[in-house]
């Protein structure tokens, strides 16, 4: 008999890579039927997996009756929440506590979700502004205390985030932030082609992956290494270059500046991931996956810069 996984966001990066993975995985996709959540059930995209034999079904998070249909039978869940569609933390932490309530009502075995860590704690407060970061946090923190099975994925720095991040002025692209080029550290990830490794190797793992975060990243580097691979790869002119804190402002839009700031100062103290070392989640995975590198990455997508 199959077993169900219930995938939100599915139609976007995260949820769209757990469902390609499932379906690409010999093992996973026999044992497994997959039920898409989506908000537009009509959309091309739900339409695209409907046709792929997955279930599409909608689901409002922003309340447990609204959710619960979708996660009732499901043995499995994965929940990713989106900050930046609200900007809003309250409305995100109510959407992760709706879909937790949920799955305790549903009795749902194991509950895998994108998470990242506090900022404001592990910084000792000195960057209390993360709010995309402290609000998945604070929904990891609900669900450990919820009591249902839990592990959780925390998705590294999109190398997708890079085709605005390196600016082309001339024939010079430039990685301008306001860290030491050298020592600040970039958890490299793609999030398209290898969230769902990372999801799948937490559903292979289970139940040995309850409680446990999964560091999806492929590898850290500095912005020096960043842009020299870059122009290993693409042959352009590139430079890392360290700006006055101010200056990195003034090129965002003023609700997200601080927010932005601070997030890239994580990346030199104390750390994307505190410190942690990314080699215990790559031993989860089967000897046959890789996660993408970073100039992997960049040959794929050269036209896109």
């Amino acid at each position: 008999m199959s077993k169900l996984i219930t995938v939100f966001g599915a139609t976007g990066n995260q949820g769209g890579s757990v469902v390609k993975s499932i379906l690409a995985d010999p093992i996973l996709s026999k044992e497994w039927k997959i039920r898409a959540v989506t908000r537009d059930t009509t959309k091309p995209a739900a339409q695209e997996l409907a046709a792929q034999g997955v279930e599409v079904v909608s689901g409002d998070l922003s309340s447990v009756d609204g959710v619960l249909a979708a996660v009732t039978g499901a043995d499995t869940v994965f929940l990713v929440t989106n900050f930046w569609e609200s900007m809003n933390r309250d409305v995100e932490v109510a959407q992760g506590k709706a879909v937790t309530d949920a799955c305790k009502t549903a009795n749902v075995k194991h509950l895998i979700f994108s998470s990242l860590l506090d900022v404001t704690e592990i910084s000792g407060g000195q960057l209390p502004n993360v709010s995309h970061f402290d609000g998945k946090a604070e929904i990891e923190r609900y669900i450990r205390d919820s009591g249902v099975p839990a592990s959780f994925v925390l998705a590294g720095l999109f190398m997708s985030n890079f085709f605005q991040m390196l600016n082309k002025q001339g024939d010079v692209y430039t990685l301008a932030w306001p860290v030491d080029v050298d020592k600040a550290q970039v958890p490299m990830f793609d999030v398209v082609e290898d969230t769902g490794k990372f999801v799948t190797a937490s559903i292979k793992h289970y139940p040995a992956t309850i409680n446990q975060r999964i560091l999806a990243a492929t590898e850290y580097l500095s912005p020096r290494q960043i842009v020299e691979q870059f122009r290993e790869v693409t042959g352009y002119q590139v430079q890392a270059v360290t700006i006055p804190a101010d200056v990195f402002k003034s090129f965002l839009p003023p609700p997200i500046a601080q927010e932005m700031l601070e997030n890239i100062f994580l990346l030199e103290d104390p750390g994307y991931y505190a410190g942690e070392a990314l080699a215990p989640s790559h031993a989860l995975f089967d000897a046959d996956v890789k996660p993408t590198s970073w100039k992997t990455f960049v040959s794929r997508n050269q036209a896109k810069f």
